[in-house]
């Protein structure tokens, strides 16, 4: 319980970034292509406030902790409004607000693969193995949760960029997935598929990180 605890505590901080930069990625990139909703809202903030559930930003992820060991984090924000249809070229643009949040979570995880590199390079003290553990835990919550988000299952931000990408017809059948996009994620969760894909990229992902600040994994 004493380690659950220790590993809660050093994922808040990449948990509540991870998620609140994300959300607001969208937002600041909804308004620069014209749809003023998100700003309107509020939302468009590093304020985590604004963007944490309590069901999805608090209970999930504990809850997946416990279960799991502390091997395994998944979580959500409250979703960022944007009106597709008040952007200026709506199914062209909708591509750059949706891969927002996975380039804001990219650029996270270098930050904190940045933060790894240094915390190794500082002399051992009371503080640099905790900033190692959460540079390392927050690179594979910003991983994860980028790869996740790609995953082409409407509404996930991959479900919008395929709708983006596809021709008229085949995107608005496509779209229509967009109901049923939460239970098809919960049950690939549960069934383990969803490790199956993540893992792997992940470790392709860490393994990139690595070589570029040339950490010790």
């Amino acid at each position: 319980m004493d380690q659950l605890i220790q590993t809660l505590a050093i994922a808040a901080l990449p948990v509540i970034f991870a998620i609140t930069l994300h959300e607001a990625a969208h937002g600041y990139v909804a308004r620069h292509f014209g749809d003023l909703t998100a700003y309107a809202a509020g939302r468009i903030s590093l304020n985590p406030l604004r963007h944490i559930d309590p069901v999805g930003t608090i209970l999930i992820p504990v809850l997946i902790l416990l279960f799991s060991g502390g091997s395994l984090l998944f979580g959500y924000a409250k979703p960022v409004p944007v009106d597709f249809g008040r952007l200026r070229r709506p199914k062209q643009d909708m591509l750059w607000v949706a891969a927002a949040g996975p380039l804001a979570n990219l650029a996270m995880a270098i930050g904190w693969g940045c933060m790894l590199k240094l915390a190794q390079l500082l002399p051992v003290n009371a503080y640099t193995l905790p900033l190692e553990r959460m540079a390392d835990l927050g690179m594979d919550v910003n991983i994860g949760l980028m790869l996740l988000n790609l995953l082409p299952i409407p509404p996930l931000d991959g479900g919008r960029i395929a709708v983006s990408l596809l021709p008229y017809r085949q995107a608005v059948a496509f779209s229509r997935v967009e109901p049923w996009g939460f239970p098809i994620l919960i049950l690939l969760l549960f069934s383990g598929v969803l490790a199956s894909i993540l893992y792997p990229l992940m470790g392709i992902m860490r393994y990139l990180l690595a070589l570029i600040f040339n950490f010790q994994a």
